[in-house]
């Protein structure tokens, strides 16, 4: 009877670790490009920095959303949250600040990374599929949080091959061109006598454009990015009884020079003084939106630093789901559709913020209220 008893343990136990072995097999010692020093088999670098060899966060999967059938799903308010990156609260998510210099190198943190660093590398490397704010066919229309215009490749629709869409996304997300440099000298003998300006014919116009050299790249790097907008449902689930929510996209928030949101802000990264002075005509909207279910994968693999112990850190997966952040609500679903800042202005816009989550932390208290 013992005998039976321990043969029954013995394969108990050596189907678990089967499936351990299975489990890490399937899951590659790699952050996808990360800053972690992590060891890939079969390679000749076998040097940890550190006591030991992480491998919870960098081997993390996300933590599956429980299914929520149609039926259960018997209230729901949609919120629009604003993180300010200038709370202290929020620097996880700011630092460290990545750079671009000389107008083409790309300057990252070599231990850890800011959420903005992590969004912008995989969505170059064409893992997570960027939405635009603006309707591309109607100007103004800045739906773009229902995640209606995907920047995604069409053999015949907006671009004819990858390449395309990329140079696309970089021109119109991450950077723009710099303001012109010195004009073209002309190459004509008489007119190089004279030291005169390289000149073209406008047959519209009927005149002489001077010709000038094109200005450098200009890249948003993390002075730009004030702060992220989050799109989220709060949702009573019947089923388990309890009141939930879920973060359904997430969008770097920028400084837009005017309201036709053509023209980023961009600060000094020296001085961190802004190239345009005149604050009054600012927009601080989104610059793109995110699915954020498609970019939790991700997410889950970068580290978030810990000020109380360099042992206990979470993943920027962990971070959102904890909801370690600080926020004020900027939008409730609404009979008018509008943001609180059109009614509320100042500090009543956080009073009024504040209201709204204390009227969804009631309802879920009156649940209960027998």
């Amino acid at each position: 009877m013992r005998s039976s008893r321990l043969n029954i343990i013995s394969i108990n136990l050596f189907i678990a670790f089967f499936w351990t072995g299975v489990f890490y097999s399937q899951v590659p010692f790699d952050n996808g490009g990360g800053p972690i020093n992590v060891i890939n088999p079969g390679t000749e670098n076998q040097v940890i920095d550190g006591v030991f060899m992480p491998t919870h966060v960098p081997t993390k999967r996300p933590i599956a959303y429980e299914v929520i059938r149609e039926a259960d799903y018997i209230w729901s308010k949609r919120v629009f949250r604003r993180i300010d990156l200038r709370e202290k609260m929020n620097f996880n998510l700011k630092y460290p600040i990545d750079d671009v210099k000389d107008s083409a190198v790309w300057v990252r943190n070599t231990s850890r990374w800011s959420l903005w660093t992590i969004v912008r590398q995989h969505v170059i490397w064409g893992d997570v599929t960027i939405f635009e704010p603006e309707n591309p066919n109607a100007w103004g229309m800045f739906d773009g949080d229902q995640f209606k215009y995907p920047m995604v490749s069409k053999i015949n629709g907006w671009y004819e091959n990858d390449y395309e869409m990329r140079k696309s996304i970089n021109m119109r997300y991450f950077g723009k061109m710099g303001p012109t440099t010195d004009p073209i000298k002309s190459k004509d003998p008489i007119k190089m006598e004279n030291d005169e300006d390289s000149t073209i014919y406008d047959p519209i116009k009927d005149e002489y454009i001077v010709q000038f050299y094109p200005g450098e790249m200009q890249w948003v790097d993390g002075n730009e990015i004030q702060g992220y907008d989050l799109k989220e449902d709060w949702f009573f689930d019947k089923e388990r009884s309890v009141l939930d929510v879920r973060i359904i996209g997430i969008a770097p928030v920028v400084n837009w020079k005017d309201d036709s949101r053509t023209s980023v802000v961009f600060y000094d990264d020296v001085t961190g003084q802004p190239d345009e002075q005149s604050s009054s005509k600012w927009v601080t909207a989104p610059l793109f939106w995110c699915y954020f279910p498609q970019l939790r994968p991700y997410l889950a693999k970068y580290y978030v630093y810990n000020e109380d112990n360099d042992a206990q850190w979470m993943s920027f997966d962990d971070f959102f789901w904890k909801r370690r952040f600080s926020s004020y609500i900027v939008k409730e679903s609404n009979v008018f559709d509008r943001t609180v800042e059109q009614y509320k202005y100042g500090v009543d816009a956080l009073i009024e913020s504040n209201a709204i989550t204390e009227e969804i932390r009631t309802l879920e208290h009156d649940m209960w209220n027998f």
